[in-house]
């Protein structure tokens, strides 16, 4: 029996050991999507116990906790720190099987020094331990990430954020982690929304122009993307429950748009063919920039009515959707082709179906601008598990080529989150390793050295481009 979570945890081969720990192991850390706090990271926060850096909007761990049946008061009530620590190590005795488990105690072992077991028993000893640990300079939001060897991270924002943090970071030169920001435009696209005219408010105020209609609006993107320039962004993301497609002629987009305004009713049709010509219109602007486009989609959000209303968004709520998006998806890059050139693009679903799909349909629209054009972005969310993880690895070597995948990302709104690396590079020196030790591909560790490190790393710095 193997020692619980050893040097070689997750490794079953002798070859899995060997591509782990002479290659992905002490790779650095390119994390090119995820949700840190910048202000944080300009302020170098520190924190006061481990539930603050542990348990704060963590809700990964929030559902789980409720899956235990724990009131709310300790999750996300006003509970002591204390008390909510305890809860969250009850809950993991029972969490057999689930990545948290595993990130858990990888966190507690690498930031923290701790070798040990969190449960019920053990939460005083745990929570004394690191809390003495937290006191320590090496822990505070910057030197949490300098220790992972982070050398890039981009986070997450949006196109009327000033960036004032972003500027702070980079002007500080006693700190050589980049920290870039990402343009997620979800606001400007969700018309549906009851606070958009408020939002374009501030749209309208942060770019100078005003906005009465799409091609004010589309000035106002337009002055937004070239400020998210000028402070080193390259990339966007969109988030969507489902893919939509439906083109409109420029002048129905404008009746829609005035509609809106006016506060009528906008249809389920206008709606789409709304975010169809504002995607459309981003593409083209990314291509321009020579930016990369991440679209992630497959979520059904907010579930929970009453504890929405009660907590808000991003509480524990969301689900993986079930409504199709692959000829919507498909359709979409076909005409962003077909107008310009396709920019880069990653595509993430929530739901695991979807992997073939788009392990296909990415085939359809590689060139020669780049290698992995167009890729399957990493597990994503409920997927981002072992299983998950090799089923998309798995899919992405059976219908395009795995050796250009540009891998992990944390995703994450925890300093303590970069060891979901580790546990990604161990599963996937494992997978490897399996097919070379089953005599699916040759012991060539040549190859095999530029395959892991590439994923590993090498890879997301060569595709996004970013200068390191």
């Amino acid at each position: 029996m193997k020692a619980f979570m050893n040097e070689d945890f997750l490794l079953s081969t002798n070859t899995a050991k060997e591509l782990y720990h002479n290659f992905a192991e002490k790779m650095p850390i390119i994390d090119y999507h995820c949700h840190i706090s910048p202000r944080e990271i300009a302020e170098d926060r520190r924190f006061e116990n481990i539930t603050q850096v542990w348990l704060g909007g963590d809700h990964y761990k929030w559902r789980q906790m409720r899956s235990n049946g724990v009131e709310e008061y300790y999750i996300t009530g006003t509970a002591p720190d204390r008390e909510k620590f305890q809860k969250w190590a009850e809950t993991l005795e029972m969490a057999i099987g689930n990545p948290l488990y595993h990130w858990s105690h990888l966190e507690l072992q690498r930031y923290f020094g701790y070798s040990g077991v969190l449960k019920g028993d053990t939460a005083q000893e745990v929570w004394e331990f690191c809390n003495s640990k937290l006191k320590e300079a090496f822990m505070s939001a910057r030197n949490l990430i300098k220790q992972s060897n982070v050398k890039l991270l981009c986070t997450t924002d949006d196109p009327v954020d000033d960036l004032k943090w972003h500027k702070r970071i980079k002007e500080d030169k006693s700190f050589d982690v980049q920290v870039l920001p990402t343009w997620r435009p979800d606001r400007i696209l969700n018309i549906e929304r009851p606070d958009y005219p408020e939002y374009l408010k501030e749209l309208s105020k942060a770019s100078g122009e005003e906005i009465q209609s799409f091609q004010n609006l589309k000035k106002a993107i337009t002055k937004r993307l070239q400020y998210f320039v000028s402070m080193g962004c390259c990339i966007s993301d969109h988030g969507f429950d489902f893919m939509v497609y439906i083109p409109a002629k420029e002048s129905e987009i404008e009746r829609i748009f005035s509609a809106r305004l006016e506060g009528k009713e906008i249809l389920a049709e206008d709606i789409a063919k709304f975010k169809t010509a504002c995607m459309l219109f981003l593409a083209e602007k990314y291509e321009e920039l020579r930016w990369v486009m991440q679209i992630h989609f497959g979520c059904k959000r907010n579930n929970n009515r009453k504890m929405y209303k009660n907590l808000g968004a991003d509480t524990g709520f969301d689900c993986i959707g079930d409504i199709a998006s692959g000829t919507a998806l498909a359709d979409f890059l076909n005409a962003v082709n077909d107008r310009k050139n396709l920019p880069k693009t990653i595509l993430y679903s929530l739901n695991p179906k979807d992997n073939e799909m788009i392990g296909s349909m990415i085939g359809c629209f590689q060139n020669s601008d780049a290698a992995g054009k167009i890729q399957h972005g990493s597990a994503w969310w409920f997927n981002d598990n072992k299983t998950g993880m090799i089923n998309q690895m798995t899919s992405l070597a059976n219908l395009g080529l795995l050796g250009n995948f540009i891998g992990m990302l944390t995703d994450s709104r925890s300093f303590l989150s970069y060891p979901r690396h580790e546990y990604f590079r161990r599963i996937l020196c494992d997978l490897i390793g399996e097919w070379v030790e089953n005599g699916e591909y040759p012991r060539d560790m040549e190859i095999l050295e530029k395959i892991v490190k590439g994923i590993s790393y090498n890879n997301a710095v060569q595709y996004l481009g970013f200068q390191i």
